[in-house]
C-alpha cells in the first residue's frame, strides 16, 4: 500500500453473539464506497475513487478490523470490495444483505428466485464462495412473522452460501420481532448518544438471548462529527443538540466522533460498532480514540438526560440521501 496505516491502539475483539465469531470492536461500514452518503458539505465528495476505497479496505484490515459489512443496495460497494480484497479474504468476516425494494409482494417460488439471485449476484460481485453473514435487509416485523424468507435463507446455510444470518432493522418493533425468532443469529440496528430507545428492550434481550449486536449509525449519518454544522434548517433542533453534545464532553473526549463511539461500545449487549467511511484518516482516527476507556458516569448521564424529537432523530426523513 502506498499509504501506511497508522494507530496507537491494539485493536479489541468481542465475541459475536453465539455465532461464537471473535469480531473486532470497530468493523467497515461500506456504503460510502458505492455512492455518496451523509451531510453533503460543500467541495467535500462523499463518495472516494476506488484507488482511494481500496486503501480505505486494506488500511481496516491492516488496523485490526476484521468485519466488513456491505449490501447489494450499496451501488458498486462490493464489487469494489471484492476487487481490492480478494487475495484477503481470509482475514475478515464478510456482511453482506440481500436486497429488495417490496420483499412483501413476492411469495412462493418468485421469492425464492428473488432471494437467489440476490445472494448468486453477491457472490460473484465480491469474488467469494461463502457470505460469512447474511442480512435480510430492513427486515420488518410482518416479514419476520411471516418466515418463508427465513427459511430460503437457512437453505442458503445449509448449501454453503452463508454461514450464519441475520437482519437489519429500524425501529423498535422489527428487533424484537428478530430476537423473539430463534433462528437468527445476529442483528445490526441503529443507535447512538441521541438515539437510545432501542436500549432497555431490543439491547437487553439480545444480551439474555446470546445474539450477536451489530450497530450502525453511530455519528448519525454525519450528525454526530464537524458536519454537524452543515445540517439543514429543517433540522435546527438537531443542530443545535449536538452542539450542546459537544460542549459536554470537555476533556473526556477529543472528538464528537470519539464520544459517540465510546459511548455505544460501553453497552454490554454490543458486539461491535461499525464506521461508516471511505477514507483512511477517519478510520485511522476512530480506531486510535476507541481505546481510551470508559467515559465518566457523570458525563454518561449528562448525556442520558438530552432528548430530541424522533423526526430529527430519523436519517430516512432528512432531506438528502
Amino acid at each position: 500500500m502506498a499509504e501506511s496505516c497508522r494507530s496507537s491502539t491494539t485493536m479489541n475483539y468481542r465475541r459475536l453473539g453465539r455465532t461464537n465469531l471473535q469480531v473486532s470492536e470497530i468493523s467497515l461500514g461500506t456504503v460510502e464506497l458505492g455512492m455518496d452518503y451523509g451531510i453533503p458539505v460543500q467541495e467535500d465528495h462523499l463518495q472516494p475513487s476506488e484507488a482511494d476505497a481500496a486503501r480505505t479496505l486494506n488500511c481496516a484490515l491492516d488496523l485490526g478490523v476484521n468485519l466488513i459489512d456491505t449490501a447489494r443496495a450499496y451501488g458498486e460497494s462490493e464489487a469494489i470490495i471484492g476487487r481490492a480484497l480478494k487475495s484477503r479474504r481470509n482475514e475478515y468476516i464478510l456482511a453482506t444483505k440481500i436486497s429488495s425494494s417490496n420483499w412483501e409482494g413476492y411469495t412462493g417460488v418468485e421469492l425464492h428466485e428473488q432471494v437467489e439471485a440476490s445472494i448468486a449476484e453477491s457472490l460473484r460481485k465480491l469474488q467469494t464462495d461463502t457470505i460469512d453473514l447474511l442480512y435480510i435487509h430492513n427486515a420488518t416485523p410482518e416479514l419476520i412473522e411471516r418466515g418463508e424468507l427465513i427459511e430460503i435463507m437457512q437453505r442458503a446455510q445449509e448449501a454453503g452460501y452463508a454461514r450464519f444470518i441475520g437482519t437489519t432493522t429500524y425501529g423498535e418493533a422489527a428487533p424484537l420481532a428478530v430476537l423473539e425468532d430463534a433462528r437468527f443469529d445476529c442483528v445490526q440496528v441503529a443507535y447512538n448518544l441521541l438515539d437510545r430507545q432501542l436500549e432497555e428492550r431490543v439491547l437487553s434481550l439480545a444480551k439474555a438471548n446470546d445474539i450477536g449486536v451489530v450497530i450502525r449509525s453511530v455519528l448519525l449519518k454525519g450528525a454526530l462529527t464537524y458536519r454537524y454544522t452543515h445540517l439543514p434548517e429543517e433540522l435546527r433542533e438537531l443542530r443545535t443538540v449536538v452542539d450542546k453534545v459537544n460542549s459536554l464532553r470537555g476533556a473526556q473526549a477529543n472528538s464528537l466522533p470519539e464520544l459517540a463511539y465510546r459511548f455505544v461500545l460501553a453497552h454490554p449487549a454490543v458486539s461491535t460498532a461499525l464506521v461508516g467511511t471511505g477514507r483512511v484518516h477517519e478510520l485511522e482516527e476512530i480506531v486510535s480514540l476507541v481505546g481510551r476507556g470508559v467515559l465518566s458516569p457523570g458525563l454518561l448521564s449528562d448525556i442520558r438526560e438530552i432528548t430530541v424529537s424522533p423526526d430529527q432523530l430519523n436519517p430516512g426523513t432528512w432531506p438528502f440521501r
